[in-house]
């Protein structure tokens, strides 16, 4: 009678182990299958997107990316993307990187007098016209020059960061390829508005 309440004890007990084993399983491969094609947090390091966005040196805003919104919608100006830095020259490999998209595909841009333009219009979506971008000595690169244009090739965009003063962005290191667009920015935590 005591070895069979035994058995019995060691066998509820492990039916329990082995429910919460079974549990946490299903919720990390659900966990890793959202990360991988539904949403991802991101945490922003540097300022090169503020005031929109904060970095490290002001806590550093933590953001959810939506990863499967280009599946239904086309990506439109003014979209906060992060995308991976692979294949771009002059950047550093498996890093994720955050900017403003500016320029679609097959348009040409021009920066002059710190506004843009786009097939020689004049931007005027206030998410763009409302910052001045700026070049400096360290953002001028060969697609950024004053008032020099420059045409996006099909399937890449031009993207800057909202910090133009402090963002290294299409100005310098070209354009993004659409594959490489991990998603678009879905919200931010941390009390940036954006």
């Amino acid at each position: 009678m005591v070895q069979q309440l035994r058995k019995e004890r060691n066998h509820k007990v492990k039916s329990i182990v082995r429910e919460y084993i079974e549990a946490f399983a299903i919720a990390f491969i659900l966990a890793m299958i959202i990360k991988a094609f539904v949403v991802e947090a991101f945490k922003i390091p540097t300022g090169s997107m503020e005031p929109t966005l904060h970095g490290a040196e002001k806590g550093g805003d933590r953001i959810l990316v939506n990863k499967f919104i280009y599946r239904f919608k086309e990506i439109e100006r003014g979209d906060i993307v992060v995308f991976k830095t692979k294949g771009i020259k002059g950047l550093d490999l498996n890093k994720d990187y955050i900017k403003r998209v500016i320029g679609l595909p097959e348009e040409t841009l021009e920066i002059k007098d710190g506004d843009i333009y786009i097939n020689g219009e004049k931007i005027t979506d206030p998410r763009i016209d409302n910052i001045e971008y700026i070049n400096t000595d360290e953002t001028w690169g060969p697609y950024g020059y004053p008032e020099k244009k420059v045409k996006i090739p099909p399937n890449h965009y031009y993207v800057l960061g909202d910090n133009s003063a402090n963002s290294k962005d299409s100005r310098v290191w070209g354009f993004v390829p659409k594959k490489i667009l991990k998603g678009e920015l879905s919200s931010s935590i941390g009390g940036s508005s954006v």
